[in-house]
């Protein structure tokens, strides 16, 4: 009995003093937030009003997970979201009782069926692809879809090598982003597309421009299957990254070219191209030195100033052509990048991707040019409408990320991502079991690949690069669709209704 009164007055007394030390931080609190000149609704209503700030944070969790509806979530919703969840498993994605998906949206493709489809033991299937049959070593491209560039740096190590044995399972290739080769991405053996950034990562001499000699030794390994020069991205079109010098470790350095320590600081553009002539000269120059295909990545602001590449490509001759050319549109995405650039600069990739495969066709450049489309393409649906409006492949980062565990909580540019994705944390990175996850990131495109081909038979054609824009209508204001060659007719034979 005594034991238990003394326990009770324990209690008793760490209750007392818990109240005690709530009260005394409370008084503290109170006389911080009214001395303090920055907030005006804490100096104004002290302690409580720094709950608004806490309820601010928390309203982007109780938003995702409570308050929005399957398709409202921006930049991708849950529904999204939950087809590349189910695709990673490798089993059955059917849905039942009917579509949740609103289908009078203004802008919503709906693919045409064939009256009379091929029979199922006609299926449909993906053709190889060669991109750039000029080059001394032309790439034979076995997938419609493929990893966007990602730098080493920008992801964790675990999560490129998840991406580079998910990329060797499922026969696709993956970009290298512009932060240059680690070993990571060699690891599996998969096809490499390297990225060429405007700081030339990987490939810099000592004042910081192209070196022959490295891109020489790049080129020599059989892995490197192409080089993208990249003009722009998306999310930050006209805009640099940086790499802060404390994340610039020896093997970082070693990768990038850069010191221990020196900030990896990205040009906006580079300094070698001040004209189309200059693009199609570097071009030129890096496919004779290496070898390999060459073509670049960008954005479109106005598909009126790119026709003047076009015009040079064709009085210089097909072979001054670039390999391929990979749109990205303005809803892409990036670690970090300012608001005013992520939402109102470049065309959105559903206006861009057209405008271009419409120059590169009238100018009679369609078995030429490849054209690659990229930004916020990640179910089989946008894979589809992509291909109907001539892309030849796609490729996306952020569907990848999902199949990597991505849960959306948008914290990419502070280092806390929770899943270990894009954060050098190595607690948080222990989160990514690689053994796992190349066989869902494998799934993932496994599983693009078939839906898109099972949209190409039900429109009645055996290749997926056989659909055109006849075979997907897009939904107008009043609900009414319209075939998309009837909105822009291409410059090919495709004119039935």
């Amino acid at each position: 009995m005594g034991a238990a009164m003394y326990a009770l007055q324990v209690l008793a007394l760490i209750f007392v003093a818990v109240i005690g030390a709530a009260l005394l931080l409370v008084i503290v609190l109170f006389f911080i937030d009214r001395a303090q000149a920055g907030d005006a609704i804490r100096r104004n209503y002290p302690v409580i009003g720094r709950f608004r700030s806490l309820f601010t944070k928390l309203g982007e969790f109780f938003r995702q997970y409570f308050f929005a509806m399957d398709r409202e979530e921006m930049p991708f919703n849950r529904a999204q979201r939950d087809w590349v969840y189910h695709a990673t498993k490798g089993k059955d994605n059917t849905v039942a009782f009917g579509s949740t998906r609103n289908l009078n949206i203004p802008g919503t493709p709906i693919f045409v069926n064939a009256v009379f489809p091929p029979l199922d033991d006609q299926f449909a299937s993906t053709d190889p692809m060669v991109i750039g049959p000029h080059a001394r070593v032309p790439y034979v491209a076995r997938s419609i879809f493929n990893i966007s560039g990602m730098s080493y740096g920008a992801i964790s190590r675990p999560a490129v090598e998840a991406l580079s044995r998910g990329a060797a399972q499922a026969g696709i290739w993956l970009n290298t982003g512009e932060g240059g080769l680690s070993p990571y991405h060699k690891l599996a053996g998969c096809d490499l597309v390297f990225q060429i950034g405007t700081a030339k990562f990987g490939l810099r001499d000592e004042h910081g421009g192209l070196s022959d000699e490295k891109l020489r030794a790049v080129a020599a390994d059989p892995q490197v299957k192409m080089f993208e020069l990249k003009l722009a991205q998306g999310a930050k079109p006209g805009k640099g990254g940086i790499l802060p010098g404390e994340k610039v470790n020896e093997e970082v350095a070693a990768i990038r070219g850069l010191r221990v320590g020196q900030a990896g600081i990205s040009p906006n553009r580079h300094r070698e191209i001040d004209d189309f002539g200059d693009l199609l000269d570097m071009i030129g120059h890096i496919r004779d030195v290496s070898g390999k295909p060459c073509g670049f990545k960008t954005v479109i602001g106005s598909s009126d100033a790119w026709e003047e590449l076009f015009k040079l490509i064709v009085a210089r001759g097909p072979e001054s052509a670039p390999d391929f050319i990979c749109i990205d549109g303005g809803e892409g995405g990036t670690g970090a990048a300012p608001m005013p650039l992520i939402d109102l600069v470049g065309m959105p990739i559903r206006e861009a991707l057209p405008r271009i495969v419409d120059l590169r066709d009238r100018y009679g450049l369609k078995d030429r040019i490849r054209i690659i489309a990229s930004g916020k393409l990640v179910n089989p649906a946008d894979v589809a409408w992509a291909i109907c409006l001539g892309a030849d492949f796609v490729a996306s980062a952020r569907g990848f990320m999902f199949s990597l565990g991505c849960i959306q909580a948008l914290k990419c540019n502070r280092n806390t991502c929770p899943t270990g994705i894009t954060t050098h944390d190595p607690r948080l990175q222990k989160g990514l079991v690689v053994e796992d996850k190349y066989m869902k990131v494998a799934n993932y495109a496994k599983g693009i690949i078939k839906e898109v081909e099972t949209i190409a038979h039900s429109v009645g054609v055996s290749e997926p690069r056989q659909m055109r824009r006849r075979h997907v209508r897009i939904v107008q204001a009043d609900g009414s669709s319209i075939p998309f060659n009837k909105i822009r007719p291409s410059y090919s034979a495709d004119t039935a209704t």
